[in-house]
Parts: C-alpha cells; structure tokens; sequence
C-alpha cells in the first residue's frame, strides 16, 4: 500500500445525478469513507429539478478537507444518462476510472482494492462482486472468474457475467486511445455497449472474488419496468452500433461474434419473462425472434434459464406465471425483502 500511495496514481470516480436528493449522500459518504487517498470525484447534475445541485454543492468543503478533488458539473437541460457520462469523461483526469451510481455505494476499501490488483499485475480492466440490496436485505451476487477480454465478452454474450459499469475499474486509456464513448441520448444499454467495446481492447483483466459495490434495488417493483417501447427501442440502437462495431472486428472475435451476439439478443429480452404479464411473454417471442434457436445451444446459461426460454417459445405460458410468483414473489418478496 505504500508503493502505491507514493505512485499517487488517481482514480476518477464519475456520478451521473438525475433528481437524487435523498439517495445522492450515501453514495458521496461511501466515497468520502474510502481508505485510498488520491481519488477525484465528477459529478455531473443532468439538469435535476429537485434540489439535487444544493446537496451536492454542500459536499465541495468536505471532500476538499479530505483532499480529494471534487469537481461538480451541470447539464443547462436534461440529457440522458449516456450524456452525462460523457461529460464526465471528457473532464476526468485519472488514470483509473470508476463509476458510482446515485443510489448505490461501496465498501471503505474499494478504491484501495482495485488499484492494488491494477497496479500490481498490470492490469487493464478489474472487476467485483456485489450486493444486491433490498428493503431489508441484501444478497451477494457473484461474477465468473474469468481470466482474459475475450473469455469476458463470451460470458458477459451469454448471460453469466454483469457488464454495469460500476462492477469494473478500467485503465482511462482505454476511452481515450480507442475513441470509446456512450451514444447522447440513448440511454438503456449503454453500459453494454461500453462495456462490450472496453473489453475488446484489453489487454488483460482480472475478477476480485469479493462483493465490494451495494446495488440498491428496493426501490423498484420489476425489472420489466425499463422495458418501455422507447426503452426498447434504445437498447437496440445500442445492440446494432455494438454488432456493427464487432462485425468489423478481425479474427477471433469478429468470427464468433455471429453466435455470440444471438445468445446477447436472448439475454437482453430474458427480463421480459420475469413478469405475470401476457403480454410481455407474446414481445419476448417476437423481439429479436431470430435468437430463438439458440435457446438449447448456450453451454453457460443455467439450466432453470433455459427451460423458462424454452417454455416461453412453445407458449407455456402458466409455467412462467409460476416460476414468476415462486421466484419474485416468495423468494424476493418475502425471504430476501
């Protein structure tokens, strides 16, 4: 730890803010309770109509006693969260980036854990489990280990490994030197895609088999909810300039890129069928239909998962209510509430 203090190598942590007033503190005390000394914060205030800027802005003495560079940027209108992180790249200035969502925070040691791995072996891209914090509860949630970029853009394709972006501290060359940015204004997916691009030029990566980032989800009532027509539409948009920059990949990559991508088509739409809802069995049946076939050719997929896609494409429908009421609401409605 004392190499790397003397190193003073930076870690920039961006905060996309959107209407955060009563969640926004936690997230900002987790970064101030870090253990590592040289972090600088971006917060970029997309045009809140709460009182979001007040909050934020009575952090600035705080971080500053600390000695962390605390920086707090606002949008003149509302952008989207995709723009919001582009500003906050483009004003950064650490080696290391980290993203940190308003809601959410992370373990006192989280910062100093990533960079210990990073700077030790040289690696591009690391990345953790997490919590998945409920009203009452909270569950750790666990990544695969995997061990090289291509090995995690097969597992992330296939729907065993998370690509949020706060599950991953990534070297900043990676966005500058390869142009690497999120679409303004498309705003469902775009960790995906930025994500997906990252990893494909890493050099290395490496998986810490610890939980060191909180999620919150207690404030959401379905993950079907994001699946508004325009969110749909917005995380296709994000899907084609994904397929599109992979099909002009070369080797490797860009030949299984064309199996790949249809078993990402099937786990983008799997949150449709974690629903009650007929109508959202009937779209996951015809959204990205062509992806259908595979569902019995993923090797990594669990098998609970394939047999829910696969009932879903022969129409058995009761067998998704089922699975719906035992998994959402016993399991997370009553035992991980």
């Amino acid at each position: 730890m004392v190499e790397i203090e003397m190193n003073k190598l930076t870690v920039s942590i961006i905060i996309p803010v959107y209407n955060a007033e009563k969640s926004v503190s936690i997230s900002l005390d987790s970064i101030l309770n870090q253990s590592y000394p040289h972090i600088e914060v971006v917060v970029v205030n997309d045009c809140s109509t709460d009182n979001s800027q007040v909050v934020l802005e009575e952090y600035s003495t705080r971080f500053h006693a600390k000695g962390y560079s605390y920086v707090v940027l606002t949008h003149e209108y509302n952008q989207g969260v995709a723009s919001a992180r582009n500003t906050g790249l483009e004003h950064v200035s650490g080696q290391y980036v980290y993203f940190v969502d308003a809601d959410d925070y992370i373990v006192e040691d989280c910062i100093s854990t990533f960079i210990a791995s990073m700077e030790g072996e040289s690696i591009d891209i690391v990345g953790c489990n997490w919590w998945l914090k409920m009203k009452k509860d909270a569950r750790e949630m666990k990544q695969p280990q995997v061990c090289d970029p291509i090995g995690a853009i097969e597992m992330m394709a296939k729907g065993v490994m998370r690509w949020n972006l706060w599950l991953f501290m990534v070297n900043r060359q990676l966005y500058e030197q390869n142009a690497i940015r999120f679409l303004d204004g498309i705003n469902m997916g775009e960790d995906m895609l930025v994500m997906f691009k990252l990893f494909s030029h890493a050099s290395s990566v490496k998986m810490i088999d610890r939980a060191m980032y909180f999620y919150d989800k207690s404030n959401e009532n379905s993950l079907t909810n994001i699946y508004s027509d325009k969110h749909k539409k917005e995380v296709s948009l994000n899907l084609e300039a994904l397929d599109s920059y992979f099909s002009q990949s070369r080797g490797y990559l860009e030949e299984k890129w064309r199996e790949w991508v249809n078993y990402l088509k099937l786990n983008i739409k799997l949150p449709l069928l974690i629903s009650d809802k007929r109508e959202n069995y009937e779209e996951w049946g015809q959204w990205y239909s062509e992806a259908n076939s595979f569902i019995l050719k993923n090797n990594r997929v669990s098998k609970k998962i394939k047999l829910l896609q696969y009932m879903a494409y022969h129409r058995q429908y009761w067998f998704l209510r089922l699975y719906h009421f035992l998994v959402q609401r016993v399991m997370y409605g009553i035992i991980y509430r």
